[in-house]
C-alpha cells in the first residue's frame, strides 16, 4: 500500500506545475498596456479612461475607431498630443 501512496505523491508533485501554469499565464493577460509618448517623454497606462478619451478623439478628428495598438506611430503621437490638452476633467470622464 505504501508504494501506491509514494506513486500518487510523485504523480501529484510532477503534475502540479502543469495545473498551475495556465493560471499564471492568464494573470499576465489582464495587465493594462503601457504606451510611451516620445514627444512628452512619459508613459501612459491604457485603461477605461483612455478608452473613453480615445473614442472622443476619433469622433473629433473624424477617424475610424481602430484599436489604438494598430494605429501608425504618427497617429498614436497625434492622440497623445491631443490627450495632453484634454484631461479627464475637460473631457468630463467620470473618475471612479
Amino acid at each position: 500500500m505504501s508504494g501506491f501512496w509514494n506513486s500518487a505523491l510523485l504523480a501529484a508533485a510532477l503534475l502540479a506545475p502543469i495545473a498551475i501554469a495556465p493560471a499564471v499565464f492568464a494573470a499576465d493577460d489582464h495587465r493594462p498596456a503601457t504606451y510611451h509618448d516620445k514627444q512628452h517623454n512619459d508613459d501612459h497606462e491604457w485603461n477605461s479612461h483612455e478608452d473613453q478619451a480615445y473614442v472622443k478623439w476619433t469622433r473629433e478628428t473624424h477617424r475610424k475607431n481602430t484599436p489604438f495598438a494598430k494605429l501608425k506611430v504618427n497617429d498614436q503621437q497625434s492622440y497623445w498630443g491631443w490627450r495632453h490638452e484634454h484631461s479627464d476633467a475637460v473631457l468630463k470622464i467620470e473618475i471612479r
